[in-house]
């Protein structure tokens, strides 16, 4: 067994390693694209020089892109890494509680009656609300809710959302059409304003690293946490309203965007640590960096053409899930 001074040290090492990681890939992608931007101009811009030649190209288009992608990925690995836990279910995503589908509904609803901006953002933040309120009130019922019983209520709803997207999107226009599916993708091309999006992962991983060490506990049953004096049942809800508002604003900002909670966390599992304390900020960090290199392919692999970034999330994210399944069986 490591000393706990040595496992305190390599953790820490570790978590800076991923922060200056962090910090390239952001630096990557700003400068990363149709117009390049030299290094020594990208210096020169962030140290606030208005006079070199893609100062806007840099801070209104490519920075609050990029922070908002890292934004977004790290709080789907977050919220990703409390469902597997908290479930017990290592095919748990931030999306197995239905909040996608009624977030999709609402965005979706916006776009067929010609809204935008505000109305779009309100109109996905609402429908993950209301999905997540639903999911609750027909889990508790009239007895105690079990995980077993959350997880098959959010699947339920799920479906059921995805009946109305189906109906949605068959009564679209054409001229509406594409917009919908690219939102349906995930879409952070009218990024703008990250700081909701940081302020939000800021936040939730400081509530998450709260309850790291009961965490640590309830992986080894309920029994057991129960047995240490845990509020099991305090703790699940807590950690699952905060799983949800993650995801929530995580698709009101950038639309759909699969794979990132469900092989992050995997990932961080097998080459990072079990601990929670260690786990949790260092998915948030693998998430924002996975999604912050992905949006950058996204828009430069096909250019002038963007793809969606759900598409490229895929496209990594299934060899990369079938390798981690098969170490992982090894």
């Amino acid at each position: 067994m490591a000393h706990p001074r040595f496992a305190l040290k390599s953790s820490a090492l570790l978590l800076g390693t991923l922060v200056l990681t962090g910090v390239a890939s952001l630096l990557f992608a700003v400068a990363t694209g149709s117009v390049p931007v030299r290094r020594h101009e990208l210096w020169a811009i962030l140290l606030g020089d208005r006079s070199a030649p893609n100062y806007i190209l840099v801070t209104e288009l490519r920075l609050p892109r990029a922070l908002t992608a890292f934004a977004c990925g790290g709080m789907l690995a977050l919220a990703g890494a409390l469902m597997q836990v908290l479930l017990r279910n290592p095919l748990a995503d931030p999306y197995i509680l239905g909040v996608s589908g009624g977030a999709a509904v609402g965005a979706l609803s916006a776009l067929l009656s010609g809204l935008g901006g505000l109305w779009l953002t309100g109109g996905a933040f609402i429908g993950a609300m209301l999905s997540m309120l639903l999911v609750f009130a027909l889990t508790q019922g009239q007895g105690a809710w079990t995980p077993t019983r959350l997880l098959l209520t959010g699947v339920v709803v799920a479906a059921g959302w995805g009946a109305i997207i189906s109906l949605i999107l068959s009564l679209s226009p054409d001229t509406t059409l594409r917009g919908m599916i690219f939102w349906l993708l995930g879409d952070l091309s009218q990024a703008s304003h990250p700081g909701l999006g940081v302020g939000t992962l800021v936040l939730g991983l400081l509530i998450a690293l709260i309850s790291a060490r009961e965490l640590n506990v309830l992986v080894f049953g309920e029994l057991k946490a129960r047995a240490l004096g845990i509020g099991v049942d305090r703790l699940r809800l807590r950690l699952y309203v905060l799983a949800s508002l993650l995801t929530a604003v995580a698709i009101t900002i950038a639309g759909n965007i699969g794979f990132i909670g469900l092989i992050v966390p995997h990932l961080t599992r097998l080459v990072v640590s079990h601990d929670h304390r260690v786990l949790l900020p260092a998915s948030a960090l693998i998430g924002a960096i996975f999604l912050v290199i992905a949006d950058t392919l996204a828009r430069t692999v096909f250019s002038p053409v963007q793809l969606p970034v759900g598409v490229m999330t895929a496209l990594i994210g299934v060899p990369l899930f079938l390798y981690l399944l098969r170490r992982s069986h090894h």
